[in-house]
């Protein structure tokens, strides 16, 4: 069986990367497009496909075709790839201009002749730019609002994009109150630190959160085997709680300790916020510690733009 190639990314990438073809607009945000250029060296056919499958779980349709999907935040482009693979008809864009970089090139290697698929730069603070865009089947802004600097005005921006019967999925950091105080500090340290000490401080950040939860699933599984139940069911539970969406755990790791501006919300701040603006909830699953509260909201009443 002979093993499909991964795509020569190389070049572009190290445009991107090390020539800083595209310039910050503010100095003071996290450096997305530039995480996401180094995650693409690691994307292969195998992330595409979990990508897509995370897709098909969340919108809980198997076949995307005759559906227009907006990817308001690209990022790296992976999930507009995968939901263009699908079937949709897809519109991405990004504040960040690497982003948009990174979503042009996954175009120009799998779909390089598509007119299915518009790469567009913008803002989920410029409403205006937002309403020229139409109506989309499916809204997908996961783990972007928080990174705004302005969460929920950027929310209220996106919404009447959304069209009545709509999806849109959301995925905001959990409010843990402390504990979101301390992660803000650890977030504004690495702003702070010299770019050649970062990937040791966010590794260093990480094996302090991996042994900790080691420690708290350890505790729990002899806990339950003293009362005897299966104690490896608190490790199964961690495995669980781990969804990869096609993603790289180190560049994840790295936009989890450096991701900035940094926002948090309880779930029932989202979910009452919707519902005030004609959403009603479909799915929704929640963070177990510092992460994301992911959400799949319908649109069942029309929003005055």
């Amino acid at each position: 069986m002979i093993k499909p190639r991964r795509p020569h990314f190389e070049g572009s990438i190290k445009n991107i990367i090390d020539e800083k073809v595209f310039a910050m607009s503010n100095k003071d945000r996290f450096e997305f497009g530039e995480n996401w250029a180094r995650f693409l060296s690691t994307l292969d056919d195998k992330r595409i496909d979990v990508a897509k499958q995370s897709l098909q779980a969340l919108i809980q349709v198997d076949d995307f075709k005759h559906l227009r999907f907006l990817d308001a935040g690209s990022g790296s482009g992976l999930f507009s790839l995968a939901a263009r693979q699908l079937g949709a008809d897809v519109t991405s864009f990004d504040l960040d201009q690497n982003s948009v970089a990174c979503t042009r090139l996954l175009k120009e290697r799998y779909c390089p002749d598509s007119t299915a698929w518009n790469v567009l730069e913008g803002s989920l603070a410029d409403r205006k730019f937002l309403i020229s865009l139409g109506h989309f089947d499916v809204v997908y802004c996961w783990g972007v609002v928080h990174h705004t600097g302005d969460m929920w005005n950027c929310l209220e921006n996106l919404l009447p994009v959304v069209k009545p019967g709509g999806r849109i999925v959301l995925a905001i950091y959990n409010d843990e109150a402390y504990v979101s105080k301390i992660w803000e500090g650890v977030k504004r340290i690495y702003q702070k630190l010299p770019e050649i000490i970062r990937p040791i401080y966010v590794g260093g950040v990480g094996a302090v959160a991996f042994f900790k939860r080691l420690i708290v699933t350890v505790m729990a599984s002899c806990l339950r085997l003293i009362t005897l139940k299966n104690p490896l069911v608190p490790f199964f539970n961690w495995a669980s709680e781990t969804k990869s969406r096609g993603m790289n755990g180190w560049y994840d790791l790295v936009d989890w300790v450096g991701g900035w501006p940094f926002e948090v919300a309880k779930p029932e701040a989202v979910f009452r916020f919707m519902r005030d603006r004609g959403f009603t909830l479909q799915d929704f699953s929640t963070s177990a510690g510092h992460g994301c509260n992911e959400f799949v909201f319908i649109r069942t009443v029309p929003v005055d733009v």
